[in-house]
């Protein structure tokens, strides 16, 4: 019969020192990388941070996986993170194919469904954004846009369109027709 609590005193103690240095190290490193590794995450973000927990707990009860292996593979990752964030500041080709565009879901009270389907967002979804933001009913929006984090933003009607270079890297909302791109000098 295989053992339920304990299989060796040995298989303990590793989790036991382990666990507190992966720690610390997780720590440290978030503390070093900046305030984007635990912010509001993109994909690529999210999917750095799977990986994390899964070297971590690798790390930690694995036996054929040291606590060394699993901080290098951490700390490589998290420097690959950086890198790419940085490099997609300095390249907008870099940024088109790493960054979803933020997509306009409702405008003026219309669901775009195309929009919708294509981003995999139901109308309950977005009505519940609407009432997150104080309102009731879909008229009373100028838009519902998904961002790239996954969150919604919700414009009221009546919002200031005069200088709206906020929503210039907004998909759909060019097909906006009243919407006059802001001058810039």
């Amino acid at each position: 019969m295989d053992p339920i609590l304990l299989d060796q005193q040995s298989d303990l103690a590793r989790v036991l020192i382990s666990a507190p240095i992966m720690y610390i190290t997780i720590v440290l490193a978030i503390r070093l990388s900046g305030k984007r590794a635990t912010s509001q995450m993109n994909n690529f973000d999210w999917i750095v941070t799977v990986a994390i927990g899964s070297l971590v707990g690798s790390g930690i009860v694995l036996k054929g996986v040291t606590v060394i292996e699993s901080v290098a593979a951490i700390v490589m990752l998290l420097i690959l993170q950086w890198v790419l964030t940085k490099s997609v500041l300095h390249s907008k080709s870099l940024s088109k194919i790493v960054k979803a565009k933020p997509v306009v879901l409702l405008d003026r009270g219309v669901f775009l469904e195309e929009a919708m389907r294509r981003e995999r967002v139901t109308k309950r979804e977005v009505m519940s954004a609407i009432r997150q933001n104080g309102l009731v009913d879909p008229d009373q929006v100028q838009w519902v846009i998904l961002e790239t984090n996954a969150s919604f933003s919700v414009i009221a009607k009546g919002a200031n369109q005069d200088h709206i270079s906020a929503l210039e890297d907004v998909d759909g909302i060019d097909a906006v027709p009243q919407v006059g791109r802001a001058q810039t000098s």
